[in-house]
This record gives structure tokens, sequence and C-alpha cells, in this order.
């Protein structure tokens, strides 16, 4: 994807992004992108129930990534009470729309069999499905699944203690490895600061690791980082950055940011 310059696309994310303060259902229906975004941004600053407004807008129409986030605020109930029954449902109809974060979380929680029996093939089917979309995390683990007698490395062991509920001590697995410079744990220990699951809740810490993944080159990190700045949440508000990093997260085919920004583009004259 050719990204314009920061200058030229500039007006029209200013533009866009002081209209989705405003926007209502109607705007959300018509641009799903504008909608997560600003959904994103009142999930990072707590406005939990403004947040499922959008996404249960998006939902209706089959919006998996408003699908899958109305599955966390769910089974973290947050701003609800906690309903892993419906956060099952939520990640799998997502899963089913192609949202490979929801084929992912089904994967792990299939593989540990905590709050879901445990399942191997499931896991594998789920694994397979994110694996396809290209995700990383989703290979490493099916490989694991395919060589059981091989231990899982340091970060799947905290992404399974992470899905088993043991926040704790994956909040002090990823530690370890954010130390050591690992932008994806370092991601993966930002969220926990920014939900206060297994760790106090610290958005400045939360953007501190956020900063770092993303000048490693983490596109969801940067993705973050870019609605951080945009809502002046753990960050100070920086509307310049916020559009730089959205523009870094998408250059990388990170779907959310891809999606925003390309939005975004089209209200520019060309």
């Amino acid at each position: 994807m050719r990204l314009r310059t920061l200058g030229v696309c500039f007006g029209a994310w200013l533009a866009c992004i002081t209209h989705a303060q405003d926007s209502d259902r109607a705007d959300w229906l018509r641009n799903p992108a504008m909608g997560n975004y600003k959904a994103y941004a009142e999930f990072k600053m707590a406005h939990y129930t403004l947040a499922r407004e959008v996404w249960q807008t998006l939902a209706e129409v089959g919006n998996g990534d408003a699908l899958f986030n109305l599955g966390i605020l769910a089974e973290d109930g947050l701003g609800e009470p906690r309903d892993r029954d419906t956060a099952l449902a939520l990640y799998t109809t997502a899963a089913q729309r192609g949202n490979f974060k929801a084929q992912y979380r089904l994967g792990l929680l299939y593989s540990v069999g905590q709050w879901l029996p445990k399942d191997t093939e499931k896991a594998r089917l789920f694994l397979s499905l994110a694996a396809q979309s290209g995700d990383k995390d989703a290979q490493g683990m099916l490989a694991r699944l395919d060589a059981p007698s091989n231990p899982p490395t340091p970060l799947q062991q905290a992404d399974l203690w992470s899905a088993a509920g043991e926040h704790a001590k994956a909040a002090s697995l990823y530690s370890m490895l954010a130390a050591q410079s690992d932008a994806t744990a370092q991601t993966r220990l930002a969220w926990l600061h920014e939900a206060g699951r297994g760790v106090p809740q610290n958005l400045a810490e939360a953007a501190r690791l956020f900063e770092l993944a993303a000048a490693a080159g983490e596109a969801e990190a940067q993705y973050a980082l870019s609605v951080m700045l945009r809502t002046g949440r753990g960050q100070d508000k920086d509307l310049t950055q916020s559009l730089l990093w959205l523009q870094r997260a998408a250059a990388q085919n990170h779907v959310s940011a891809l999606a925003a920004l390309a939005s975004w583009q089209a209200a520019t004259p060309p």
C-alpha cells in the first residue's frame, strides 16, 4: 500500500478524528474503521460503556474486530459482569468471520484446558486458521502442538499462562523478556498494565512499553501507541505523532491500521 506523506494526510486525519469524537451509529456503520478506532480509543480511556456501544453496533453487521473486542470485555468483566459463555460465543463468531486474534485466542484456550475443556483438535483448527492469516504466534504454537515433547518457548509459556488466567505469572515472565528487549513481550506486558490484569493498572507504564516495542518495529504496539497519542491517555496528546505511528503500523500490513488509514486517506483530495 502506497502511503501519502504525513503533511498531505494530516488535514484529513485531523478532520476525521474530530468527526469521530462526535460520530454516531450511522457513521460507524458507514465507516467501520473509524468506528473501531473510536471504540479502541474509548477502551484505552476505560470508557467501556462507550466502547461497547460502538462495538455492539459493528457486531450487528458481523465485524470481526468488534466481535473479538466484545469478547475481551465479557471475558475480563470490563464495565460489565464477567461472562465467559458470552465471551466464548463472541470469540467463536469472530473467528468464523476470519478474525485471526479470535482464532489465536481460541487456539490458546483449547490448548490449556482451563475454562474451556482441553481439546487439541479444536486448538489445532483455530491455530491453523490464524496461522493461515500469517500470524507468527499461531504458527509457533501450532508447531508446538505437532511436537508436544518440545517445551514451549518462554514467550509461548507466558501466553499459555495468560490464557489459563494466571496473569501474575504471565506478567512476571513477560517482564523478564521485556527487559531483554523482546518487543512482543513488551507489547503483551503493556496490555496487562493497560487492563490491570496480573499487575496494577498503570497507563504510563503501558505507554512506555508500547513506545519501546513500537520503536523496535512491533506493528501492534505502533497501532496502540497511535491510539494513546490520539487520546492523550498514558501519553501527552500528539496528533502528528499519532498519525506517524498509524502509518508505520499500516506499512507493516496491520489490518486495523490499514483500514483506519485507508478511510482517512479517501477523505483527502487527490
